[in-house]
């Protein structure tokens, strides 16, 4: 079961998610938390695997609530949700290390995909934040970005580079597995060690840094 925790300062939304979720077998709603502060509590006492993350709360907002999130010992990943769809919330949100980001107007199903494809490891963004995170980093990178992800790529050995260049194109670890011939256990080994050398806290990230490096062959994220 996926140990879900909703953070929202509607309590109407809160509830709305919740049914959401509750009609996937494979989910169950652990917590619910009506702001940033709140979130951190219930996530430190218990296990959450994925958090759905309002933005715009009282007391700690969804940004700060995320990156708090990810810093806890056993971090859930992170679906941020939000009804505005504005360029700052997709990079400071992805910044802080959610793996998600989906408008509130969303489809039910596609949200419930996603805290499946999130809580696997994987990334999911609604597209056109996808589309705008992506100009913003080509517009980082014509900045000098460009030199310093090379960097950070040169610090992978030969076989991560592989892994990274396939994770880089939104594969998942099943799929660079089947590419590269090895097993799945082995391609989750070599993408921690690839997010630790790039100094990222996710695949989004890890992928921009491709983006940035100009390795990506321009699939979607």
């Amino acid at each position: 079961m996926i140990r879900t925790l909703i953070v929202d300062d509607d309590r109407l939304v809160r509830i709305a998610l919740a049914d959401i979720l509750s009609d996937d077998p494979g989910i169950t709603v652990a917590a619910q938390a009506g702001d940033g502060l709140e979130a951190l509590d219930l996530a430190a006492a218990q296990s959450i695997d994925v958090a759905l993350m309002d933005v715009r709360m009282p007391r700690m907002d969804g940004i700060a609530a995320t990156q708090r999130l990810r810093a806890l010992p056993r971090p859930p990943q992170v679906v941020m949700l939000t009804t505005f769809d504005l360029d700052q919330y997709v990079y400071d949100g992805l910044a802080a290390g959610a793996s998600g980001f989906l408008l509130k107007d969303t489809d039910s199903a596609e949200i419930v995909r996603a805290v499946h494809v999130v809580a696997e490891g994987q990334a999911m963004l609604h597209p056109t934040a996808a589309r705008r995170l992506v100009d913003r980093y080509h517009r980082t990178a014509a900045g000098g970005g460009v030199r310093a992800a090379r960097a950070r790529v040169e610090r992978l050995t030969p076989r991560e580079t592989d892994v990274f260049g396939l994770l880089a194109d939104g594969a998942s670890n099943a799929e660079i597995a089947a590419v590269l011939g090895m097993r799945e256990s082995t391609v989750k080994a070599h993408v921690s060690r690839i997010l630790a050398a790039l100094e990222v806290g996710n695949r989004v990230q890890a992928a921009l840094v491709a983006r940035d490096a100009g390795l990506h062959r321009g699939h979607s994220l």
